[in-house]
């Protein structure tokens, strides 16, 4: 996993500058500490810049980036990992293709010169997003993986467009503008962001599955979007004969195991994240089976017995006989560390666990590791989020009488009690558009589109009346694919709508990949691995829900790696517990609010209004507020500490005088790695 960046000008005579490039990588120097590399095709307007995180051929010269082709035809720039990449490799080799590096990388340019870009990519494998040029069509490509497990960001500027793997390496280019939109900074405040876009004027993602192409007509830059994949759940009228549950068992144990096995597969050493949930624990149990030695697993822990779940992960340690690290993080931690988190997850944050990963995959990269497997995917694939069984419960379950539907409603309600307020409403609620879209409104987004009802007043008086008749459901629900909603059984909607959503954007973004990489640890999602997925989607509702089970097939094809109290237990997110949980938490929360939320500093960002912003403080400390109100509430505030940390660090700094002291204290200079191809 490495970070990459680049730039195609309007103009292909105007030059690139080197220089400008070489900030854009060591501004991203957590990414890929290990080296940097920049290529220029001059008589092209085109430059590509990359950080290097050695997991793949080691030798610091062979695996430099970006790669240019033998014939000088395609240049790629390339972050993340192709699984099964010896095999493919070594076909290649047998029809004649001669490669320079063992990089799986260097697969791209063969694939594509053999079967065009498009159709190499069923070929690729794992977690990715890359930028490819082609010369021949003077066409340059940024391509994401199916899931958006690893960032990929673009703008257009009067020069040209610029891209790179997070938002901070745009802003590096002195030519892109560093301002919120209203919309985007009204989506910060509730949480639920619009697929593809970000908190900030002209900055979109290249979103999951999606290929961004870019072409020069007439002197300037055309961008065209094509989905090459999606999930594609299949509709109610399409599903086949069922098969047995033990046909579906056997068929998900050998693709899963085949997805671990294959993330194992490293030059360095691979540990694992273990918590106590089922996810990370059968991944444990595989990988221990795998592998000849004890397998390393790192655990965090929380100083609340509620939300802690350190017990189980380590009954799950000792059964695998895994070489156990656990991390204790106390409320002080979670709050010293916040603005930091932001730095890296480059947009708000609800709740303080993604301030523990990053603390986490920092303890790990101390600890000599840069790879570890995690348990993210399975509760999207097999329905484990409490939000998704009510779905079930609600819209999903034509045969329950309304007796045993209250009574699983009911017990879903008292086991995810903590949760109330946060990833389950306090109250139903409809939005006009997405029941249009869906039939309902998703459970799994109601949480967030309640909080709405608070942004108004949070937002500057000028950022309010820019976003009077906005609708943030409508926005959502007009970037989703109709077609791949319409005629799919309810459960299977609120999957993909999840998945399109607050699992790319919050699980796989801020929880994910960018507080890992933000102490250069590639995290591998063995879940995800498409093939696996694309038989996930196939499985009757019933195979993922049955009666209090969820995730019931998962239970079944790990039933003997698991503790028996893993195995009985119901999902519970993995989520640190909020401020008004204890005191100490409480005046963490306070002392950074009194630096990012006094009213000088909301008056010079002209972000928010400021008694808007006091009367959400004084309603969260007061404790008469019911609880489920005070989990919303903490969860606004850290959006409102998050846009103000957003704008000192991406708004306030000059982001490209930072990018380039960052260089200079790297050492990285132009002249010690520029290649100039013509």
């Amino acid at each position: 996993m490495c970070g990459i960046g680049g730039v195609m000008h309007h103009d292909p005579a105007r030059p690139v500058n080197p220089d400008v490039l070489v900030a854009m990588a060591a501004i991203q120097y957590h990414r890929g500490p290990d080296g940097f590399g920049v290529k220029i095709m001059s008589d092209r307007g085109v430059g590509f810049t990359h950080a290097r995180l050695s997991i793949i051929d080691l030798n610091p010269e062979r695996g430099r980036q970006p790669f240019v082709s033998a014939d000088g035809q395609y240049m790629i720039a390339h972050n993340g990992e192709f699984y099964d990449y010896k095999r493919i490799r070594a076909d290649l080799t047998s029809l004649g293709y001669r490669f320079r590096s063992k990089s799986d990388t260097e697969l791209t340019m063969h694939l594509s010169d053999r079967y065009g870009l498009e159709g190499a990519l069923p070929h690729l494998r794992g977690e990715f997003a890359f930028a490819l040029y082609e010369r021949s069509k003077d066409r340059l490509t940024l391509v994401r993986d199916r899931f958006g497990v690893k960032p990929l960001y673009w703008t257009m500027t009067p020069e040209g467009l610029v891209f790179g793997s997070e938002i901070k390496v745009l802003f590096a280019h002195p030519a892109v503008q560093r301002r919120f939109s209203s919309e985007g900074l009204y989506h910060q405040l509730m949480q639920l962001i619009v697929p593809g876009t970000s908190a900030f004027e002209g900055i979109y993602a290249v979103e999951p599955g999606q290929m961004v192409i870019v072409e020069r007509h007439d002197g300037q830059l055309q961008v065209k979007t094509k989905q090459y994949w999606d999930l594609n759940f299949p509709r109610q009228s399409e599903r086949g004969q069922r098969l047995t549950d033990e046909e579906y068992i056997e068929e998900l144990r050998s693709r899963f195991i085949e997805a671990v096995q294959l993330r194992l597969e490293a030059d360095v050493p691979v540990a694992c994240y273990l918590s106590g949930g089922i996810d990370s624990c059968t991944i444990m149990g595989i990988a221990a089976a795998s592998q000849q030695s004890p397998v390393k697993a790192f655990t965090i822990g929380f100083d609340d017995r509620d939300y802690d779940e350190t017990a189980i992960a380590r009954e799950m340690a000792q059964a695998t006989g895994a070489d156990q690290d656990v991390l204790m993080v106390d409320g002080n931690q979670l709050y010293d560390h916040f603005a930091r988190t932001i730095w890296h997850t480059e947009r708000s944050i609800y709740n303080t666990f993604t301030v523990a990963k990053l603390l986490m995959s920092e303890h790990v990269n101390k600890a000599g590791y840069k790879v570890v497997v995690t348990g993210e995917g399975s509760d999207e694939l097999f329905a484990g989020y409490p939000q998704l069984r009510l779905d079930m419960i609600l819209h999903g379950m034509d045969d329950a009488s309304p007796e045993e539907r209250a009574d699983l409603e009911d017990w879903l309600a008292e086991s995810n009690r903590l949760f109330k307020g946060n990833l389950l409403a306090e109250k139903a609620l409809d939005d006009p558009a997405l029941t249009n879209l869906v039939g309902f409104t998703p459970s799994c987004l109601q949480s967030w589109l309640s909080a709405s009802a608070y942004v108004p007043s949070l937002l500057h008086p000028d950022r309010r009346a820019a976003t009077q008749n906005y609708s943030p459901g409508e926005a959502v629900a007009h970037a989703l694919d109709r077609e791949q909603i319409e005629g799919r059984h309810p459960l299977d909607k609120v999957q993909y709508i999840w998945i399109k959503t607050q699992f790319e954007s919050q699980v796989l973004g801020w929880a994910g990949d960018r507080v890992d990489m933000a102490n250069s640890m590639e995290a591998r999602p063995p879940f995800l691995d498409h093939p696996l997925v694309e038989f996930a989607v196939t499985l009757p509702q019933n195979m993922r829900l049955r009666g209090r089970k969820d995730k019931y097939i998962l239970r079944e094809t790990m039933r003997e790696l698991l503790p028996k109290a893993l195995y009985e237990r119901q999902k519970f997110a993995f989520m640190a517990p909020p401020s008004h949980t204890d005191p100490v938490k409480q005046r963490a929360m306070q002392a950074l609010s009194a630096t990012y939320l006094s009213k000088q500093a909301i008056e010079e960002a002209g972000l928010l209004d400021a008694a808007g912003v006091q009367k959400i403080l004084q309603r969260h400390g007061d404790a008469n507020t019911p609880v489920s109100d005070r989990v919303q509430l903490d969860a606004i505030i850290n959006h409102m500490l998050s846009v103000q940390m957003l704008h000192k660090h991406f708004v306030g700094n000059d982001v490209p005088v930072v990018a380039r002291d960052r260089a200079q204290e790297r050492g990285w200079y132009a002249k010690d790695q520029l290649v100039v191809v013509t």
